[in-house]
């Protein structure tokens, strides 16, 4: 068995969830600088027109990503639970049947981006100065759909496994990767945002292998060919049952993004602008919640398997506990120091720079100061996704969507453009208060089918 495999059915649940958690975060912070350093060089080398188009790409790129890491997390159950058991032939059959299902997916869902991204940006209103950039990129993005695919999936096993190391080590390695081709694609070669997208799919190309590599290594993981045959329907489903409502909740909760943007977009270059520096740091303001997410999907997954929901409940605790003081943390660092780290993206005239950072800044401090509701969201949902239901969370992405797209297209009719920037708050809100109460009620409901009530 390898090193970096943890059980984590045994032991004091905050240090298990936080010591899953803090690799995550780390290669998390490493997986920003993919968006940061694409923002910065594209925003500094090639100006306020290019981050706007980045920015213009944002929600649908996030569509097809959310979709992809729905699939691969909602895989990722099913192989903790396995895990938790100890039923190692069943774990290696769910490993399998996912592959195969994720590749099926991959293919569909790339002729389907390549097919709809032109259509999509001109029923979003995507200004014509910035459409070709956008599309360019979007194109290229989706090019890398099973790459993406590949990375999302072999670290859905290592996470299932509870080895947050491995993930950790490949994200480091693609982020050195991306920030070097970065410079040299845009900066040297001079490809423009073309070359900001190749550089992103070569450094998950990069981070796919890694997985790869140390996967094979797990002896519990001696793969025979009669794992990847889907011999029954029985396996697929139960995959399909956990994955496709994770999968269908990111895309609706894309939808109502693509509505703010396209409200956005109503409201010129330099407020795309603006709202296209804060959205690339959402993944820091967000980057430890996603991290307690995972630790918790993988914590109440394993204890799960071995029948102790008593485990869950100290864990989600726990969870909560630590990750209010962490988001309360990284608000106070962004109301203190965010002027500075957005001056990073922005170019222009000094007249451009001011009101694009203005913008920037409004939108940076209404999160941050809502910050802690994001957190509990995210600790909430992923209690429930571990312990098999993945219907509840997207009940709550619905809410979600209705949220964000109401408060994106009425409340800028009351207040004026800033009205946009509390859309995301809204939706955090709406989701959070579906997602307490479903807790209590999946964990209850748990307890009462293990105690044969």
């Amino acid at each position: 068995m390898a090193a970096h495999i943890k059980n984590m059915t045994e032991g004091k649940p905050a240090s298990l969830i936080f010591s899953f958690a803090l690799p995550l975060m780390v290669g998390n912070v490493f997986q920003q600088l993919y968006t940061v350093v694409d923002t910065m060089v594209v925003g500094k080398a090639l100006g306020v027109g290019a981050l706007a188009a980045l920015g213009a790409a944002d929600w649908l790129n996030w569509m097809m990503l959310g979709i992809i890491q729905g699939f691969t997390q909602g895989f990722g159950i099913l192989m903790a639970q396995e895990f938790g058991a100890g039923r190692y032939e069943g774990l290696r059959k769910a490993i399998g049947c996912s592959a195969v299902l994720s590749l099926l997916s991959s293919v569909i869902l790339l002729g389907t981006g390549q097919l709809a991204a032109r259509p999509v940006l001109n029923l979003l209103q995507t200004p014509p100065e910035i459409l070709s950039d956008t599309l360019l990129y979007l194109r290229i993005m989706y090019l890398g759909v099973p790459v993406v695919m590949a990375y999302n999936l072999l670290a859905s096993i290592l996470r299932s496994l509870g080895d947050g190391r491995t993930p950790l080590h490949a994200m480091i390695v693609a982020a050195v990767t991306n920030i070097v081709l970065d410079l040299l694609f845009v900066l040297v070669f001079g490809l423009g945002i073309a070359g900001a997208a190749i550089a992103t799919l070569i450094a998950q190309l990069i981070s796919s292998l890694f997985c790869l590599y140390h996967i094979r290594k797990i002896e519990l993981l001696s793969f025979r060919a009669s794992d990847f045959q889907i011999q029954e329907r029985k396996l697929p489903l139960r995959l399909l049952m956990l994955g496709f409502p994770m999968a269908f909740q990111n895309a609706v909760i894309s939808v109502g993004g693509m509505i703010v943007q396209f409200v956005v977009n109503g409201f010129g270059v330099i407020f795309i602008a603006g709202f296209t520096a804060t959205n690339k740091l959402y993944g820091v303001l967000e980057v430890a919640a996603t991290s307690y997410g995972y630790s918790m999907v993988t914590y109440a997954g394993q204890n799960l398997g071995a029948g102790r929901t008593d485990r869950i409940r100290r864990g989600v605790k726990s969870a909560v506990l630590i990750a209010l003081l962490t988001s309360l943390v990284i608000a106070i660092l962004m109301l203190l120091g965010g002027k500075g780290i957005l001056g990073w993206f922005i170019s222009g005239t000094p007249e451009e720079f001011d009101q694009t950072l203005r913008i920037a800044y409004y939108y940076l401090a209404v999160m941050s100061i809502c910050l802690p509701v994001l957190y509990i969201l995210h600790i909430t949902r992923s209690a429930i996704q571990g312990m098999g239901n993945t219907v509840l969370p997207l009940v709550s992405g619905i809410a979600e969507f209705i949220m964000r797209a109401v408060t994106a297209v009425f409340l800028p009719m009351l207040i004026g453009e800033n009205g946009i920037f509390y859309a995301e708050i809204m939706a955090w809100t709406g989701a959070t208060v579906i997602l307490v109460i479903s807790y209590f009620a999946v964990i209850h409901k748990m307890e009462r089918m293990l105690n044969g009530v």
